[in-house]
């Protein structure tokens, strides 16, 4: 009989749609469903959200903007209400802003008080200095901008676009004056080509996205404002996709998500895309969805989130991605990972800071709760599903039948895992083939240490460690290739996959 080999597997290169099973690479995966690509190596079960807060948003419908403010705070938009909120009841900034869109927000600091300026596409913009909300509607000269859905500060001017009346224009306020609009003391415009989808600083300039188009604006004032085109060719699709991470922008393309850094410094070719291993996740979105588009960074796991639930799903059936800046550990190069997002239905989506601690937040879809990511294990309540199928191994020999004998799988655990299943998947899916029932994948149900009062005889293990690194399944069957399934739709608490090795012995040549 021959002898049982082993075949170790490192996990890491996430989500991957665009390879042959004859090339992916054993880290790779073919299915990773609420699992995330971790910075330290593996994939890891998401954690789940809760309520930030008991008490609804005043109003009807979902929550339409979301913002932090003065480091303990969270601004949220619900019909014509502002309201800002700690955690606890929510206290009414202004009841006005009616038939208002989803919001864009911008914050600053030009008279020691922290300042929050937000447009919402219907209402004339507004700032709040932390007491109250005061329009920006060009009470000290020069014509206010129109119903303007971006908004962004930049080198001591507010800088608006999408604006109802001229959407192809990018329009700013007189120098540390929100509400001066005319020339002579500051204020101008700049029209471009396409319309403008959105605003962000990078690397000291200004970018503006546009439809089919994206500039930098460079300098400090009127006076010296420069713009210089970054692609003629690729534009935005929404303004809701924008974010900063890395040291970079990144934002949703007609062709993928892109980076700013890598767009203009590669040109209009197609490999400024950042997405190809998943491209076709977003290649299928519908115009409903790219106008239901949220996203969101968690900057503690270089991480970023992109939603784009459409109006019919239910909230178990809303996707998204996940996209990970990380060093991969079978390669040593940095790049982006990706995972499926499935269960969260956002209407729009934030991050940012309360007491010096980052939060990440979403807010109802149809309802009016805020609530924080990062938290439980649950979906406020639901239980996630989570799926990872790992690539197809073949063990570097897809014409030698494996007899398969047990699975080795390295794991970390944050707490006990329960009711987390294994299946085996023989010869890529072959239905015609036999594959052994499902494995229920748990781990030992603690450590022991003499005279401890938790430590009961027949239920724990004296000596053990406070976590069992290596789990041991005998397993059954046998094919030329092997896929591992991983199933987990339980409260388990987050725990990291790091790897598998899978023992079998040689079978015939066929």
């Amino acid at each position: 009989m021959a002898d049982t080999q082993a075949f170790p597997v490192n996990v890491d290169g996430g989500l991957v749609l665009d390879k042959s099973v004859f090339v992916m690479q054993p880290g790779e995966a073919k299915s990773l469903i609420n699992y995330e690509p971790d910075i330290g190596g593996g994939y890891a079960k998401i954690k789940g959200f809760t309520k930030f807060s008991d008490t609804e948003v005043t109003g009807t419908g979902g929550i339409l903007g979301l913002a932090f403010h003065g480091n303990n705070k969270i601004i949220a938009c619900r019909a014509a209400n502002v309201m800002h909120g700690t955690g606890g009841t929510w206290t009414s900034i202004t009841t006005g802003r009616t038939s208002a869109g989803r919001y864009d927000f911008t914050s600053y600091d030009w008279d020691a008080v922290e300042n929050l300026a937000m447009a919402d596409g219907v209402n004339d913009a507004a700032f709040f200095d932390g007491s109250s909300l005061t329009a920006i509607n060009a009470a000290n000269g020069g014509t206010k901008p129109t119903a303007p859905d971006v908004v962004q500060e930049f080198k001591g001017h507010l800088f608006f676009g999408g604006m109802s009346n001229s959407p192809h224009t990018v329009k700013f306020c007189a120098p540390y004056d929100e509400n001066d609009f005319s020339a002579a003391s500051g204020a101008g415009e700049i029209a471009f080509g396409s319309d403008v989808i959105s605003l962000k600083p990078f690397r000291d300039n200004l970018i503006i996205f546009c439809r089919e188009s994206i500039y930098r604006l460079a300098g400090s004032s009127s006076a010296d404002f420069q713009v210089a085109p970054v692609t003629r060719n690729i534009g935005c699709l929404s303004h809701y996709s924008v974010q900063e991470i890395g040291g970079d922008l990144i934002f949703l393309a007609p062709d993928g998500l892109r980076t700013i850094a890598g767009t203009e410094k590669i040109g209009d070719t197609e490999l400024g895309t950042v997405s190809k291993q998943v491209q076709t996740r977003l290649n299928g979105l519908s115009q409903d969805q790219l106008s239901r588009i949220s996203s969101h960074v968690i900057r503690a796991k270089s991480q970023y989130r992109l939603y784009f639930p459409a109006d019919a799903d239910s909230e178990a059936d809303a996707a998204g991605l996940i996209a990970v800046v990380k060093r991969n550990l079978n390669t040593g190069e940095i790049g982006w990972e990706f995972a499926d997002l499935k269960g969260i239905k956002p209407k729009i989506a934030e991050s940012g800071y309360i007491s010096d601690q980052e939060k990440v937040v979403h807010g109802d879809y149809d309802g009016g709760f805020v609530y924080l990511q990062e938290s439980g294990s649950t979906f406020a309540g639901t239980n996630m599903s989570c799926t990872y199928r790992t690539a197809d191994f073949n063990m570097g020999d897809v014409g030698i039948r494996k007899n398969m004998q047990r699975v080795i799988t390295n794991y970390e655990p944050s707490g006990t895992v329960a009711n987390l299943d294994m299946d085996l998947i023989y010869d890529y899916g072959d239905v015609t083939v036999n594959n052994p029932a499902t494995y229920d994948f748990t781990d030992p149900s603690g450590s022991a240490f003499y005279g401890s009062a938790s430590s009961v005889y027949g239920t724990t293990e004296y000596g053990a460690a406070t976590y069992t690194p290596l789990l041991r399944q005998s397993v059954e069957g046998s094919g030329f290739a092997v896929a591992l399934k991983f199933t987990d739709t339980s409260t388990n608490p987050t725990y990291t996959f790091k790897g598998f090795s899978l023992e079998f012995t040689p079978g015939a040549r066929m």
